[in-house]
């Protein structure tokens, strides 16, 4: 595919909540916190009180990466590879036990909530799609992104990328250690003054036939390391195929 500017980024977890500090921890990655939300004092009142966890994590990271004069311009690609597990687990506890179930977290329990919730807020009408592929699900975020980037050039689009730690008894063996996060990258054909990182993209599906490399990071932390690091290549390999990106 084409290259593609990065021209702004902006990720927030618990205790990592700038470029400073996650500069850092990509020197030196730690574990990151499954519990946590950001401040998003920019959302209307009632909108915020509204907002779960992981809700507030991805509009922050919006917040922090798309200029205002944007935000009601761009397209737009939530992806997640769980949606707001948390909200929908307490509302099936609730039914378990023959409890109320509030409407409100109902409506706020959808993959496509955070999408939603961005629309309202920043007043957007433009295309908007929500991307789930398990453990793939940055990769063909990306993917979906740059596909919308071919169909209109000219309009940036804004990709997001977030999930919280998935509850207990629901959680993977892959996921165990994984913490909540989000990631917002604004994308366009053209090049552009980026206050944290602009950078020229190049990105491919790759055929392969590797053995099955062991769980690590998720690949939204593992791009970011990459981004921040400065490396030309990073490869994250499956068993048939591996998605590469280069700069």
């Amino acid at each position: 595919m084409r290259p593609v500017a990065l021209l702004h980024w902006a990720a927030w977890s618990p205790g990592i909540e700038d470029e400073d500090a996650w500069r850092a921890w990509a020197a030196a990655p730690q574990p990151l916190q499954p519990v946590g939300a950001p401040d998003v004092r920019f959302l209307p009142a009632m909108q915020r009180r509204r907002c779960d966890p992981l809700s507030r994590m991805m509009l922050h990271a919006v917040h922090a990466s798309c200029p205002e004069e944007l935000l009601s311009e761009v397209s737009s690609v939530f992806a997640s590879r769980h949606g707001p597990f948390g909200t929908m687990a307490a509302l099936l506890q609730s039914l378990a036990v023959d409890e109320p179930v509030s409407p409100t977290r109902f409506s706020h329990s959808v993959h496509n909530t955070q999408a939603g919730l961005f629309s309202i807020w920043a007043r957007n009408q433009r295309a908007s799609t929500c991307v789930a592929a398990g453990e793939e699900t940055f990769a063909h975020g990306f993917l979906e992104a740059i596909s919308m980037l071919e169909r209109e050039p000219d309009r940036p689009v804004l990709y997001v990328m977030g999930d919280e730690k998935a509850p207990e008894p629901l959680t993977e063996p892959a996921d165990r250690d994984a913490g909540a996060y989000a990631l917002a990258l604004l994308l366009s054909r053209t090049q552009g003054a980026g206050r944290s990182a602009p950078a020229t993209l190049e990105f491919e599906l790759e055929v392969a036939n590797e053995e099955r490399p062991a769980p690590g990071p998720v690949d939204a932390l593992r791009f970011l390391r990459w981004l921040i690091s400065g490396d030309p290549v990073l490869r994250i390999s499956r068993s048939t195929h591996a998605w590469v990106w280069r700069r």
